[in-house]
């Protein structure tokens, strides 16, 4: 990715887009450990887990929204934010079924949110920093159907979708890290 001079508008989102990448990665890692200790079955925890994930994803397209709004178009963040909504609603209904019924919709989930998270980032591209965004939208799509596969697999499990939520904070590690120099250069 080029290195393009930020303009007050893109290093002010940029600074924005970073904090909220960091939070999003501490985020997902933790959340993601305490999930893996509950990976075998759905019991109270895990189903509040389950549900907080996408809720987290509703406030942190809404301060995607706030903080980006003078740099980007926030159709696609609404998309977000209905789309996580939704996705919070149908994973504690599929929570009180079983973990096959999680998975699938997580996977739907996780295609949808991927495909919006891949354009929102293309959008950005020129800002610097989002390739490594652009990259997990994508995987996120792929891995959203591997997660609708898994669930007719014998056994599934529920750390699957910690691992997910991991490799995702680590795609917005790396991007918050790269944003460092569009803040850097904005200054």
């Amino acid at each position: 990715m080029s290195s393009v001079a930020a303009s007050p508008g893109h290093s002010s989102t940029a600074s924005a887009l970073r904090r909220l990448y960091f939070v999003r990665f501490v985020f997902a890692v933790v959340w993601a450990l305490i999930l893996f200790t509950t990976a075998k079955d759905i019991g109270p925890l895990a189903a509040i887990l389950l549900v907080l994930y996408p809720l987290f994803d509703v406030g942190a397209a809404i301060y995607d929204l706030r903080s980006s709004r003078k740099a980007d178009s926030p159709a696609l963040l609404y998309v977000n934010i209905a789309v996580s909504l939704i996705a919070a609603v149908g994973v504690g209904v599929a929570a009180a079924s079983n973990i096959p019924a999680v998975l699938r919709v997580w996977g739907a989930w996780a295609i949808v949110a991927g495909l919006v998270q891949l354009m929102v980032s293309v959008t950005r591209r020129k800002m610097g920093g989002h390739l490594p965004v652009i990259i997990s939208g994508g995987l996120s799509v792929l891995v959203g159907a591997a997660f609708i596969s898994l669930a007719g697999a014998d056994n599934p499990t529920l750390a699957y979708v910690a691992g997910y939520a991991i490799a995702g904070g680590v795609f917005f590690l790396v991007s918050a890290l790269w944003l460092n120099r569009t803040v850097a250069k904005g200054n």
